[in-house]
């Protein structure tokens, strides 16, 4: 009754009011247009996990400590050349891009004292990389691998021996066959990622020689991805609006009508998207999809509008008769759609994904602000066409569509639901038991190089420079020591007892009385308890000895005072987790293993560059390329690689402490699932091979960012898929008054589905975000058609009482409806599949798929149901 009033209400009120309405909406979208200009973009995928995400705040903190930057990565082919890239001509372009690439900085906008961009003193290229050799026994000699370009082909040799000589450089800044080498070039900001990158472009664009360049990198991705998506959103919206209208035009033939469904979907989202901008939330990349998601959902209920009303429009009757007819027949189904369509949306609210729960909340609000211009504006606009421009319209004037290709279409599919309804119903359940096998075969996995097609330069770059370097992407595996309160406990005792065991000797050897050395003992004991950590405790001890030693009158005991302290200082050092050798033979041990098993190309710490100084230290031999077996010859080897010209690069790799380390590792491929197989041998490893000391480890960087975000993508959309279905159930359930007819209604949304994904496995394609996400729009589409033909079958049921009957009727107007709807978004979305991201090319396929299945078994297989199961599912309706 509620409805009934609303509809009658609404209805009315579009039709005798249609000025008003037609002012309040242009009123609106002046206003919700507004707010556009001051749209935000945000192209950062890290804010697509929460800013509590112990991953993110983990690497960011990883980040700090070690002073780490994103990197853009410029590299250089040359498969012609023998001597590949170690050419007079080709390592003066190197050099001249290395120069190039240290200009690529702007005045911050938030620090105008400040400056943003490359960061000059941590780039990686042959002429600001030091050339470490023995320059006699125990000493190292460094000298810039490149200080100028050669000028002779013995001095590019040079350069190539001297390069090729260094482990550390060999597979990340030159290729093993010398036929490659990358320039790194660090960020303040990795958002600049793109900017920089459209700078190389332009400089490598004027460069001549028989070399390939390439710029690549995650950030570079990343950033590329959310500048043109942004830019081919506004490109495919247009192409797919074409088409769309061309189909109108073809079914309807009448222009002043064909442009409601463009109207409507624009006003939709002009609101929508001034909506969520005014609120203040900034254009995501995931929230960049609202405009192509709100055009389809939108479209559905405005062309089965035209549909209806072009099937029973008769110009002899009063205009207000003919649109009262048509709002009063779809009022109810289109409401019941989109509560259903705008409840499975706002599920996503409950994602753990902050632009998902954002970009769930404004599709539904899209959804019924869609819904609310339909229902008014479509009559009011109706009511301001002039009658002439309708005289060639609807089907009583155009007899040639009651004879059409569709209509006898359509005519025939009801036959066969009749008439083979057992057939159907077997071969729908061997498609979804193919469906079933297909999702089986799916691999969750994402990466953000293959959102390119393989012609894209970015697409391009990825697959040269990971054929010739240890790896492009990134990730940061972070040791420490073992920081529980238990393990700090029993170290803390352990330094306790070696300290008042040292006191107890110390004091023996230089006569100190047992008051004195009680004295200090006690003191070594209140210090133990009152630290939080083993650091502080000895610093607080040494700061403790020294003020005695500073106090102290009698040279013996100033001797003892002082052997004391060095011994306290001895101890800090043995602390210092990574200087100690086996320590970093452990590291060692557990690179080896994972380089071993193809699961990295490449892996550097501070234990490569500890047996890279040692090495030279000793007599340049490989087989010296170890670690020193004694705590003094690490230190030894750190205090050497300082001398050099990049001291600062210790830091990226071990924290001042020696606490804790950074392992980093270089993967050949951006799939997450190869980053989520090397996290699970880590975790294989340390399970099967204690450390020397207790270590804790975690992980950081973009690559591994990127599976944790898959990971919360994953179970965030398929929790709130799951939310949606059930609560789209209960809905159907409570709307038809069943819940019998309620799974009814769900059944095209799950073979839909089933085929999708089942699809999507068998043809060997990952779930991934855009795939994910479109799971989402599968809710709206194919519930849809479902509500619409059952809600009509009901109704004529309940007119004529027998399913046979019905049939002429259901498979005319109702049907004609869905299957317009059906060729005109599907066909008309078909052109994002020409769009060079590979998101769009998903989004025309799965749009395609959606809606082509869910009409082909809301006209197939319902019926078929309906026709076997008469008798249960018409009960009620008979009893009335």
């Amino acid at each position: 009754m509620m409805v009934e009033k609303l509809k009658n209400a609404m209805i009315d009120w579009a039709i005798n009011r249609s000025k008003i309405v037609a002012v309040l909406m242009v009123l609106v979208v002046i206003v919700a247009g507004a707010f556009l200009s001051k749209v935000v973009m945000d192209t950062d995928p890290e804010n697509m996990l929460m800013k509590t995400e112990p991953a993110r705040i983990f690497h960011n903190e990883t980040k700090k400590a070690f002073e780490l930057s994103e990197i853009v990565v410029l590299g250089v082919v040359n498969d012609k050349d023998p001597d590949g890239v170690f050419t007079v001509e080709t390592l003066g372009r190197i050099h001249e891009l290395t120069e190039f690439a240290k200009t690529l900085k702007w005045r911050n906008p938030d620090d105008p004292s400040g400056m943003e961009g490359v960061i000059e003193v941590d780039m990686v290229a042959p002429s600001l990389m030091d050339h470490m050799s023995q320059a006699g026994p125990g000493t190292i000699s460094f000298e810039w691998l490149m200080p100028e370009p050669p000028k002779t082909r013995e001095e590019a040799l040079s350069v190539r021996d001297k390069a090729l000589s260094n482990p550390l450089l060999v597979g990340q800044m030159v290729s093993k066959d010398a036929k490659a080498l990358c320039i790194y070039l660090p960020l303040t900001d990795k958002l600049l990622s793109y900017k920089v990158y459209t700078a190389l472009q332009e400089k490598v664009a004027g460069l001549e020689g028989d070399e390939a360049w390439h710029i690549t990198g995650l950030p570079v991705a990343e950033g590329a991805i959310g500048v043109e998506m942004f830019t081919q959103m506004g490109l495919g919206s247009m192409l797919s609006m074409a088409v769309i209208f061309a189909l109108l035009f073809f079914f309807f033939r009448t222009v002043h009508m064909i442009v409601l469904p463009i109207l409507i979907a624009t006003v939709s989202i002009i609101v929508t998207m001034g909506a969520m901008i005014a609120a203040g939330y900034p254009v995501h990349i995931l929230s960049s999809m609202l405009p192509i998601f709100l055009m389809s959902v939108s479209m559905v209920d405005t062309v089965h509008i035209l549909s209806e009303f072009f099937d029973v429009y008769d110009r002899r009757r009063d205009r207000k008769e003919n649109i009262r007819k048509v709002m009063s027949t779809l009022f109810t189904p289109m409401l019941y759609t989109s509560l259903t369509t705008a409840a499975g949306f706002c599920s996503l609210v409950f994602a753990p994904i902050p632009p998902a729960q954002v970009f769930g909340l404004f599709l539904s609000i899209g959804v019924l602000v869609s819904w609310l211009v339909t229902i008014l504006f479509v009559p009011a606009y109706i009511m301001f066409i002039p009658g002439k421009r309708l005289e060639s319209f609807g089907l009583q004037v155009r007899e040639v569509e009651k004879r059409s290709l569709l209509t006898r279409g359509l005519r025939r599919m009801g036959f066969i639901s009749w008439k083979h309804s057992k057939f159907v119903l077997v071969l729908f359940a061997g498609l979804v038991l193919l469906g079933v096998w297909g999702i089986g075969q799916i691999q969750v996995n994402d990466n953000y190089a293959k959102r390119f097609v393989g012609s894209h330069p970015i697409r391009k770059a990825d697959v040269a420079l990971n054929e010739h370097f240890g790896g492009t992407y990134m990730a940061n595996l972070i040791l420490e020591g073992e920081v529980s309160p238990e393990a700090i406990a029993e170290r803390k005792h352990a330094m306790e007892e070696r300290m008042t065991a040292r006191l107890s000797e110390l004091g023996s050897r230089f006569g100190i009385g047992q008051r004195a050395t009680g004295e200090i003992a006690q003191e070594i004991r209140s210090i133990a308890a009152s630290s939080d950590s083993e650091n502080a405790m000895l610093t607080s001890m040494i700061d403790a000895f020294d003020r005695r030693f500073q106090e102290s009158l009698l040279d013996q005991e100033s001797d003892f005072l002082q052997a004391l302290i060095d011994s306290a200082y001895r101890l800090e050092e043995e602390l210092r987790v990574f200087k100690r050798p086996d320590v970093l033979q452990y590291v060692a041990k557990l690179q080896n293993y994972l380089e071993s098993g193809d699961l990295i190309g490449k892996s550097s710490s501070v234990a490569d560059v500890v047996k890279k100084v040692n090495q030279e230290l000793t007599d340049g031999e490989p087989e010296n390329f170890v670690i020193p077996e004694s705590l003094q010859g690490v230190a030894e080897c750190y205090m050497q690689y300082q001398q050099g010209h990049r001291p600062h690069d210790l830091w990226h790799m071990v924290t001042p402490d020696f606490q804790r380390t950074n392992v980093t590792l270089q993967f050949r491929t951006g799939d997450s699932r190869g980053t989520k197989a090397c996290v699970e041998a880590v975790e294989r490893f340390f399970a099967e091979n204690e450390p020397p000391v207790p270590l804790q480890y975690n992980w950081a960087g973009l690559h591994y960012i990127n599976l944790v975000l898959e990971e919360r993508i994953v179970e965030g959309f398929l929790q709130s898929f799951a939310g949606s279905f059930i609560i789209v159930f209960l809905i159907m359930s409570f709307l038809f008054r069943s819940p019998l007819w309620g799974a009814l209604c769900m059944v095209p949304l799950s073979i839909t589905l089933l085929m999708i994904y089942g699809m999507t496995g068998l043809i060997g394609k990952d779930y991934d975000l855009p795939v994910a996400v479109l799971s989402s729009l599968s809710l709206g589409m194919a519930v849809d058609f479902a509500i619409h033909f059952l809600s009509r079958s009901r109704s004529l049921y309940g007119e004529k009482k027998s399913w046979r009957s019905i049939l002429p009727d259901l498979y005319g107007e109702p049907a004609r409806a869905i299957s317009r709807n059906v060729l005109v978004i599907a066909v008309g979305f078909l052109p994002l599949v020409v769009a060079p991201l590979v998101p769009y090319k998903t989004t025309g396929v799965m749009l395609f798929g959606i809606l082509t299945i869910s009409g082909i078994v809301t006209l197939l297989l319902l019926p078929a149901m309906l026709r076997l199961f008469e008798n249960t599912f018409f009960k009620k309706e008979e009893g009335k």
